[in-house]
């Protein structure tokens, strides 16, 4: 069965590098594991999913269908180019760090099925963070528009036929306006807000 297509490598978890090889990666939790740089696209995805498999990812995560246990995906995942003492010991190193990875998230299901409330609970607050940083964002776009109108009231910027204060390219325009912008476009939008400002 023809492998589920993944960015511009073809596959989940692959990275083609500019010497020609192909470097593999998985993340586990906030850890970002590199297995290593094989010869092949094909081969650094067979490592990827040979991990997967390791850490209990589900199957829809994979690049494979033709693999259905563990050790088949083990069998068939290529070891990574390792061609200097240097490469034998990063590889040593990763080797550890994905045991321990399995070790955590192993613990982790553990956790979660033995205490669902808790899982509950941090689901719940973390929406709730997500629910507080996105009003406070909001509150802060909104006191850098009513800022930066009161800039340009202050200054005399065009409104209604009037003039300027300051020509377009005075310096001074320029300092009133970091003065009171604080990261809002040239136009008083940010990018991740679709509101207009009056």
């Amino acid at each position: 069965m023809p492998p589920r297509r993944r960015g511009a490598s073809g596959y989940r978890g692959v990275r083609q590098r500019p010497n020609g090889g192909f470097y593999s990666e998985i993340r586990s939790g906030q850890l970002r594991l590199g297995l290593g740089t094989f010869e092949t696209a094909h081969e650094a995805a067979r490592a990827y999913d040979a991990t997967a498999w390791r850490l209990g990812r589900p199957r829809p995560q994979m690049n494979f269908d033709d693999i259905h246990t563990l050790q088949q995906a083990l069998d068939v995942a290529p070891p990574p180019r390792l061609r200097t003492a240097q490469d034998r010991a990063e590889h040593a190193e990763r080797q550890r760090r994905l045991l321990v990875a399995h070790e955590d998230e192993r613990t982790m299901a553990k956790w979660r099925r033995r205490h669902p409330e808790d899982v509950t609970y941090e689901q719940a607050y973390w929406a709730r963070r997500r629910e507080e940083d996105t009003q406070r964002r909001r509150a802060e776009r909104l006191d850098r528009r009513r800022r930066k109108a009161l800039a340009i009231s202050q200054c005399g910027i065009v409104q209604n036929g009037g003039q300027s204060i300051f020509s377009a390219d005075d310096d001074r325009w320029l300092d009133m306006w970091i003065d009171t912008s604080d990261q809002t476009s040239e136009d008083g939008d940010d990018d991740d807000d679709d509101d207009d400002w009056e």
